[in-house]
């Protein structure tokens, strides 16, 4: 069994995925657009670059995406993505590539259960929890 972080965008899923891709040394396995898909002809032409389906992997780790119409989206609350690293350069590389353009929470900072710990929301509205034990 893997469980997996599942974020829904307001049509900025493959920026974000392209961004993570690169911030966080991953791969981008899928993006699936609307437009590539069986039901493309079912949703209005301006939706058919918005992303169906998006998968990232970073090491073991997956994190995956998708858009969601305008009229169905919510804002992202009530969780965060957590990462944890062994070095706290990489916490440090991390927390900042991340929070390019985005909003500190808590900076970060050693705490008295870790090297390096920090909260920010990235500049797609996703809230981040760094951790280096």
């Amino acid at each position: 069994m893997q469980l997996n972080p599942y974020l829904i965008f307001n049509g900025q899923c493959e920026a974000a995925f392209k961004f993570y891709e690169e911030r966080l040394g991953g791969k981008i396995v899928v993006m699936l657009t609307h437009g590539s898909s069986p039901m493309a002809e079912q949703g209005p032409p301006e939706w058919r670059n918005k992303i169906m389906h998006a998968r990232l992997t970073v090491g073991d780790a997956v994190l995956m995406g998708s858009d969601s119409p305008p009229d169905h989206h919510e804002e992202m609350k009530g969780f965060y993505v957590a990462l944890n690293t062994e070095a706290p350069a990489d916490a440090e590389r991390i927390f900042h590539a991340l929070a390019e353009n985005g909003t500190v929470r808590m900076p970060l900072q050693e705490t008295f259960w870790a090297a390096r710990f920090g909260m920010l929301v990235d500049q797609f509205g996703v809230p981040w929890m760094i951790n280096c034990e």
